[in-house]
């Protein structure tokens, strides 16, 4: 099958201080958040000029998945859309229909299973193919990449240069962004017992920290959010470092496994919040670097793309996991896979 273009799908954010509100309220549309809670998270962004890094870092990605597709002679042009903020997805599918696109590949930007992570894209592109309707171009939604070995290389180098900036005996602590662990449960196919999303980012941590040549681990999890009663992924990473402190750990290396590129949560719950709780208990604290600003990250991007348009072989280093995530037009991988979970009034 022949593709025409190549349309990188991302969360989005807000790009001026006018932008928050609207921006949270999409984020958080049906599910009931009380305008307080969003307040609480406008302030944050606020703390940036309203202004989240992943729009521009998502740009710069694409330029260098644009110059990677010339190097290698591959004529595939990028469209960028995103769920949440402009340029919103439905718009992006709309311009490549006028484009003349007729078929074209999605690389979602995460690199794991679940509902948020992986399923909530395939909702994004039956929306935007069901706004722009009759004749929207056909959609082939790019694999999970957690274990592949560019994604794996360039974490285990942005762990070691972290150590080396520290430059201290140090704990690596691997975070991702927490979930409830109702949806954890369901985030994988029924034969797999559930808790994809969970035991991705564990086996992604372990193989990092194989590579990087770290004897020792934790994975935790950050950016929780919703009322107090609903169990979510825990321990949260600031409750850690105090734990670890307890233990007499003198250091934290801290990489954001779960993420590609430094989100808002990455930039105000590690390097202000965790920072600041190392910094009160006397620790030495150093952030892993995201990979999307990593050569191999572009790399990894038009490999995932070369599957499609030239039969390329799938490189993996997992074992424990199948190749899934791959969905044409929207359509879940398995059914009953990273489905949502059902919330209650009252949640």
């Amino acid at each position: 099958m022949s593709y025409d273009a190549l349309l990188w799908l991302s969360f989005g954010g807000p790009e001026g201080p006018d932008d928050v509100m609207p921006f949270l309220e999409n984020v958080t549309r049906g599910r009931g958040v009380p305008r307080e809670r969003l307040e609480e998270v406008a302030e944050h962004y606020r703390h940036f000029g309203g202004v989240s890094p992943i729009n521009r870092l998502n740009r710069e990605a694409m330029a260098a998945v644009e110059k990677e597709l010339a190097s290698r002679g591959i004529d595939l042009p990028v469209y960028f859309g995103n769920r949440n903020w402009h340029p919103m997805v439905e718009d992006t599918l709309a311009r490549m229909q006028a484009d003349g696109v007729r078929q074209a590949l999605v690389f979602p930007t995460s690199a794991y299973g679940g509902y948020s992570a992986c399923r909530q894209y395939d909702e994004d592109i039956v929306r935007a193919r069901a706004a722009v309707g009759e004749g929207a171009p056909e959609l082939v939604k790019l694999r999970q990449f957690f274990d592949h070995p560019l994604f794996v290389a360039a974490n285990a180098d942005a762990v070691r240069a972290a150590h080396a900036e520290l430059g201290r005996p140090a704990r690596t602590v691997f975070t991702a962004h927490s979930i409830p662990t109702a949806a954890d449960a369901a985030a994988g196919p029924p034969e797999t017992g559930g808790e994809w999303y969970s035991k991705q980012v564990f086996e992604a941590a372990r193989l990092v920290a194989a590579q990087a040549g770290v004897a020792e681990h934790d994975v935790v999890w950050q950016s929780r959010s919703g009322p107090p009663h609903i169990p979510w992924l825990e321990p949260d990473v600031v409750d850690h470092i105090d734990a670890l402190h307890e233990e007499g750990v003198g250091a934290v290396v801290v990489s954001p496994i779960g993420f590609v590129s430094d989100h808002l949560e990455v930039v105000w719950d590690l390097d202000n919040e965790a920072a600041d709780r190392a910094a009160e208990l006397g620790m030495g604290f150093a952030r892993a670097a995201t990979p999307n600003g990593d050569p191999r990250f572009a790399e990894l991007v038009v490999e995932l793309a070369q599957e499609h348009l030239a039969g390329g072989g799938v490189r993996k280093l997992s074992e424990v996991f199948p190749v899934a995530g791959c969905t044409r037009n929207g359509a879940p991988c398995a059914e009953g896979c990273c489905a949502p979970v059902k919330r209650s009034a009252a949640d």
